[in-house]
């Protein structure tokens, strides 16, 4: 059988040549196919087409034409619904059941959410009487941005794709789109349906490679906007590519996030809440919890029930009928996560559950699978406390008062999201007020109104995605003054 070799897509055309990489399963450690790299030429003109196309059919529809055309995108999304599933499951090796209720619904609703926004948008205006008795008329125009170089991550390759897709070009931008080298699939196919629909030649532009490609597109002097979604390390680093520039840049990075169960919450609901939140996708969310504060009353009782619930979750293929849990996203994560095995042993930990590989007695064993895994015994200055580790981990620990736990949960470089767990309303928004993160919870977790702003504090990124924020940070904004 014949390797599938992914394309690059660059102003309208397909493009497979060499040298090429491989695209490995996280299942079973199997090719699933050959991925072309771009080089420097070919992402310096992406870049050019997508300036190019800014003076083209592109920049000359309105809002409600662009509109129309992201719709129509939508609906050849949801057309091909069963292509794309399996595309995001072959890179990730999640569940089908996941991919099919989160990553492609998802995905259209970025589309068609920002489309329908994109054309409902009302400008402000003011006016402003002078001393002299004249008047101005204030008025605010929104122009595209220009270039975007969208970068994005592996942990929810084409949810978070189009979550900047979505608002960059309803706002009129054009892009050049970086995924993963981890996942390239789902973003080829969405490459192919951009071209069945008619977006025009140069307007969506999709390169492959690893960090180097990605950097070559960070350091292209005709990009005129960075968002990216990935590490708080690569953030930092294009931040100094970007900087002599003045480029603008929305980064949405690592997390270390909290979970705080309070003594008077519902117990069930708490432990399926924090089970979730730390074992959803492999733990491979950004919004995960691997810090988890338990009220000292049940603390025991509560590290008992979520060891249970975390030895109950069925780990194996995409296509298990009870397959709860998938790999990591590679063996060389896999390495990463594992590390911290050993570290939080040699640290002192108590092992709850886990903390190793798991064994199949098939293909599944050539795959990336780790164990959920539960700690409880450390410091807050513990390495495995402080550190992200992007894994199905969390360690648990006792509090006993409120302002206790304010502290420690807010003692983190990071300061993404937080989850409470409480049925006392008032200690909710209080204790929710004093937590610096971009996002707290209440009884609940991964909850998402895409018109609310999302993204984090100090490590954790820059900016905020979301309804009017995207659509703020995708567009030049410019005051038009009339005196009369």
């Amino acid at each position: 059988m014949e390797t599938t070799v992914l394309p690059l897509y660059i102003n309208g055309e397909f493009i497979r040549k060499s040298p090429q990489f491989d695209n490995i399963s996280p299942v079973n450690g199997q090719l699933v196919s050959k991925v072309t790299y771009a080089d420097r030429a070919d992402v310096d003109n992406a870049v050019a087409a997508a300036r190019a196309a800014l003076d083209g059919p592109w920049g000359e529809m309105t809002p409600e034409q662009r509109s129309a055309l992201l719709n129509k995108l939508a609906d050849a999304i949801e057309a091909r619904f069963e292509d794309f599933v399996a595309a995001e499951v072959q890179d990730t090796g999640r569940p089908l059941s996941v991919a099919r209720s989160l990553d492609i619904p998802r995905a259209i609703a970025n589309f068609r959410t920002f489309a329908d926004m994109s054309k409902t948008n009302v400008s402000t205006s003011c006016i402003t009487y002078n001393a002299d008795g004249s008047q101005l008329i204030n008025y605010t125009v929104r122009k595209p941005l220009g270039v975007i170089a969208v970068i994005a991550p592996w942990n929810l390759p084409l949810l978070l794709m189009t979550w900047k897709l979505g608002p960059a070009l309803s706002m009129g931008n054009t892009v050049v789109c970086k995924p993963s080298e981890e996942t390239p699939s789902s973003a080829t196919l969405l490459a192919e349906v951009m071209d069945q629909v008619g977006i025009p030649k140069g307007v969506f532009n999709l390169i492959h490679g690893y960090g180097r490609e990605g950097e070559y597109l960070t350091q292209n002097k005709d990009i005129d906007a960075v968002s990216f979604t990935g590490e708080s390390r690569t953030g930092a680093s294009i931040m100094k590519t970007v900087a002599d520039g003045v480029k603008e840049v929305s980064f949405e990075l690592g997390g270390k996030n909290a979970a705080v169960v309070f003594a008077d919450a519902d117990f069930d609901a708490a432990v399926a809440g924090v089970a979730r939140s730390s074992f959803f996708n492999t733990g491979q969310v950004c919004m995960c919890t691997e810090r988890v504060y338990v009220h000292r009353s049940i603390f025991d009782k509560f590290v008992a029930a979520l060891k249970a619930k975390a030895e109950s979750l069925v780990l194996g293929a995409p296509d298990g009928a009870d397959t709860e849990v998938g790999p990591l996203i590679s063996h060389k994560h896999r390495e990463k996560v594992a590390s911290y095995f050993k570290i939080a042993v040699e640290e002192g930990a108590t092992v709850v559950t886990g903390n190793r590989i798991p064994e199949f007695g098939d293909d599944k064993d050539g795959g990336a699978f780790v164990l959920p895994t539960i700690w409880t015994g450390l410091n807050d200055d513990a390495r495995i406390i402080q550190e992200e580790i992007f894994g199905p981990v969390c360690h648990i620990s006792p509090f006993d008062d409120d302002a206790e736990v304010i502290k420690r949960v807010n003692d983190s470089k990071y300061g993404l999201v937080c989850s409470l767990w409480t049925t006392n309303v008032a200690r909710s928004h209080r204790v929710a007020g004093q937590i610096h993160t971009g996002i707290v919870w209440v009884n609940t977790w991964f909850a998402r109104d895409l018109r609310t702003p999302f993204g984090g504090v100090k490590a954790s990124g820059i900016g905020r995605e979301g309804g009017q924020y995207s659509l703020d940070f995708f567009s030049e904004i410019t005051n038009v003054s009339v005196k009369y």
